[in-house]
């Protein structure tokens, strides 16, 4: 399963790889994260090619262009399932949060 060595992806690694459900490069998987997290999470270069390389590594990502030293990603099956799989533990997170907070303090 693509989550053996990636067991749970920090919130730059989940966003990193949503930004990449379509195929970019390094500045712009740095402007999409900004974007889709509402300016939450802001992903330095130094982070973002660690996360790169090391994903790369995990077949999660793959390396589809590399022109004048821009490199653009995209995801592979593999990684679509690892968003996948942590989309559904997050969800499975405010399931837990609703059920037990919510639902639980309007019977009160």
């Amino acid at each position: 399963m693509a989550r053996e060595k990636l067991q749970t992806l920090s919130e730059p690694m989940y966003y990193v790889l949503l930004a990449l459900a379509e195929p970019m490069h390094g500045y712009e998987i740095m402007q999409t994260v900004g974007v889709i997290s509402n300016g939450r999470i802001k992903v330095g270069a130094g982070t973002l090619y660690a996360l790169l390389s090391r994903f790369e590594k995990e077949g999660v990502i793959q390396l589809i262009s590399d022109e004048n030293r821009r490199k653009t990603y995209t995801l592979t099956d593999k990684g679509r399932q690892l968003l996948d799989v942590e989309y559904g533990r997050l969800k499975d997170l405010i399931a837990a949060y609703i059920k037990r907070l919510l639902i639980k303090g309007e019977s009160s």
